[in-house]
């Protein structure tokens, strides 16, 4: 009989042991959803948070078991042996990710819907996170990139205020240098770039290279600023009769005086480039970079909310009550905004 009763209570132990930690497992995961919407990295902790809590509620269970001492110690330890052995293969990178995205944060060089180029990979950035980056690249598609790959290789950022894009040509010797300078600050200026200037940047056996670069002050509009640029480019020198062609292949062949400059076509013939495509290219980016701009508002909020909290401490009696109201309007005012952002974030949190 006592030994009856022994072996209920003990499996009454661990009973109570499930328990307990099927409750604080449902609790924690409730908060952690809460707390996950919208936020990309939320999802990563809280799957490591819930992992532990049934790690350490597994092991509760398996102490709380009616077993003898020899056997629970071998469980114990075999599951010891199991964790090193993954924390080994895995925190290194895992904790470099980690440390990689606080110190990104702590140097905090570009944000949500910067330009950035790391090497190969060049596009605008939709997320940054505890543990990756994302970028959008020129193709659309969406790029993760590790937070410890950005944190050991130079990182390139455009400028907000403004960068020069360039385009180059190879001419030959045989065309005046200042006629063809003239010609490519021409197509720069045509292309809407601003303080445009030309480099010789080669003097090759056959040609020289010139470089012409132009500041685009609307660098969402980058991209299709090259290409304008490049087309400007084409149309300035073939009006300027300056011909685009290799010299190496006009000594290679008999085409006595012919010149390579295609006919001007008739305006009505022209391609339309006026409508840009880079809107569709980055369109998650452009979201994440409205995001961003929200959150900065609700900062500058909160700000005149507390200034508005420390004039009503040392405001007469009778302007506390005007104050209390502005208080009230930009409360207002704040819950609206917030709701509209989380709304944004976890569209965009979901977007593909």
């Amino acid at each position: 009989m006592d030994n009856l009763i022994e072996s209920i209570f003990s499996f009454g132990q661990s009973f109570f042991t499930l328990l307990v930690f099927g409750l604080i497992f449902y609790l924690v995961k409730m908060l952690l959803d809460r707390q996950a919407s919208g936020k990309p990295d939320w999802g990563i902790i809280k799957s490591i948070v819930l992992f532990g809590i049934v790690l350490v509620g597994g092991i509760a269970l398996i102490l709380a078991l009616p077993m003898s001492e020899e056997i629970r110690g071998q469980i114990t330890s075999l599951i010891g042996i199991v964790i090193s052995a993954v924390l080994a293969l895995s925190s290194a990178t895992f904790m470099g990710n980690a440390l990689g995205g606080i110190m990104l944060r702590t140097i905090n060089n570009f944000k949500p819907g910067d330009f950035i180029q790391v090497n190969e990979f060049f596009g605008r950035i939709t997320e940054r996170g505890l543990f990756h980056t994302e970028i959008q690249t020129e193709n659309r598609d969406l790029t993760t990139l590790p937070n410890l790959y950005l944190a050991t290789n130079p990182v390139k950022v455009t400028r907000a205020s403004g960068t020069f894009i360039s385009g180059s040509v190879s001419l030959g010797y045989d065309v005046n240098r200042s006629k063809i300078e003239n010609s490519l600050v021409k197509a720069a200026t045509n292309a809407g770039l601003e303080d445009p200037f030309v480099r010789v940047t080669e003097l090759g056996d056959f040609s020289v290279v010139y470089k012409v670069y132009g500041l685009v002050k609307e660098i969402k509009t980058v991209l299709s600023a090259q290409s304008r640029l490049n087309a400007y480019l084409l149309d300035s020198l073939h009006e300027d009769g300056i011909e685009i062609v290799s010299p190496t292949f006009m000594n290679q062949r008999q085409v006595g005086d012919t010149v390579f400059i295609p006919k001007k076509v008739r305006k009505e013939e022209e391609t339309d480039q006026s409508d840009t495509p880079d809107s569709l290219i980055f369109d998650k980016a452009e979201e994440a970079e409205d995001i961003e701009k929200s959150k900065e508002s609700l900062e500058s909020i909160d700000l005149k909310i507390k200034e508005f909290e420390d004039q009503l401490k040392t405001a007469p009696a009778e302007e506390k009550e005007a104050i209390n109201q502005k208080i009230e309007k930009w409360t207002e005012i704040k819950e609206k905004m917030k709701d509209k952002l989380n709304e944004k974030v976890i569209e965009i949190s979901t977007k593909k």
